[in-house]
């Protein structure tokens, strides 16, 4: 094997780890202000507590607010501990499984010899499957909870089975999960036997695919150049980095907007402090996006077949120029 051919193997696997690194991103980015998702975590915290109720009663279960939305839950029962009898828990952005979803429907969207078509169904029912997943987690916290309460009624150390379920979930057990799924998929249509002419088209009729020609053209103006979109998208990633990581009018509101939340303290200064924050989160979530867009637009070209049937991507440079040639040719 030649370097060439071991350079072309090792790009062609190693936009799996780019890919999911950039969604990685992304989702720091979108999940960084608080609530990002609030009408989906008040869907399912809606749908969390109408489950909840229709197994064990009216009086299991309330849904109050959190932060203005309507996400927290609160467990009752005799058994609980505390002075209420309650266990108080809600749905952030983290849990609405946006993370799992987007995670799965990278991992499809970038798996290759498979149609379009196929993929775009396969992530429609795959974030159905996470949704329900995610749902029956959170609807599994009322019995654990339970079942540790009434073997040690009134003592904290009864919810650890809940908390030590929700941590394992958390850390590892959904990766597992979503990667099942994506080899169960994988192998249903085909797996490793789907082999095919990967210059031709077949039954798709377009497809996002990763930039080959990264060559500065002299046909193209400066700012139509991809390495210029990527530069751009490094300098808005960096910058928006800075304002939630270094610049210190953002440090010192988010120390004191936390110092006034622990401390419980309402006072004009707080309230200014978290407004400063926010807008430092806001401010850096719109650069950032900025920046993402601008490497997927460098990074990814949208394409249509050949009249014969063959990708533009995949033609060599001859066979570009010859077809660049014929086309001004025509005009």
């Amino acid at each position: 094997m030649s370097w060439s051919e071991v350079a072309a193997l090792g790009l062609r696997y190693g936009k799996y780890p780019l890919a999911l690194l950039l969604v990685e991103a992304f989702y720091w980015f979108l999940t960084e202000p608080s609530d990002t998702l609030a009408p989906l975590q008040v869907v399912e915290a809606w749908m969390w507590h109408g489950i909840t109720e229709m197994i064990w009663g009216a009086d299991a279960v309330s849904l109050s607010q959190h932060n203005g939305w309507t996400t927290r839950i609160d467990f009752h029962h005799s058994s609980f501990p505390g002075t209420f009898d309650s266990v108080g828990l809600y749905v952030s952005d983290e849990c609405a499984g946006v993370h799992e979803m987007i995670f799965l429907s990278t991992l499809i969207l970038i798996t290759d010899d498979v149609p379009q078509r196929d993929r775009l169904r396969a992530v429609a029912v795959g974030c159905a499957l996470v949704f329900i997943l995610n749902l029956a987690r959170l609807v599994a916290f009322y019995p654990l909870a339970l079942g540790g309460c009434l073997e040690a009624p009134n003592d904290p150390a009864c919810l650890n089975d809940m908390w030590a379920f929700h941590r394992h979930v958390y850390e590892w057990g959904f990766l597992v999960v979503l990667i099942g799924l994506w080899l169960a998929w994988f192998t249903w249509v085909g797996g490793p036997r789907r082999v095919k002419d990967r210059s031709m088209a077949g039954r798709d009729r377009w497809r996002i695919t990763p930039r080959k020609a990264w060559a500065w053209s002299e046909h193209r103006p400066v700012w139509q150049q991809p390495v210029m979109g990527a530069a751009l998208a490094l300098v808005l990633l960096l910058t928006a980095v800075y304002m939630v990581r270094n610049d210190p009018a953002a440090l010192d509101a988010r120390a004191t907007a936390e110092m006034c939340a622990f401390s419980e303290l309402v006072s004009q200064r707080c309230a200014d402090a978290q407004n400063t924050w926010d807008d430092a989160i806001a401010g850096a979530w719109s650069v950032a996006s900025l920046g993402l867009l601008s490497l997927a637009t460098s990074a990814f070209v949208f394409e249509r077949p050949l009249p014969d049937g063959r990708w533009p991507s995949m033609l060599d440079d001859e066979e570009r120029k010859a077809l660049e040639e014929a086309a001004k040719e025509e005009e």
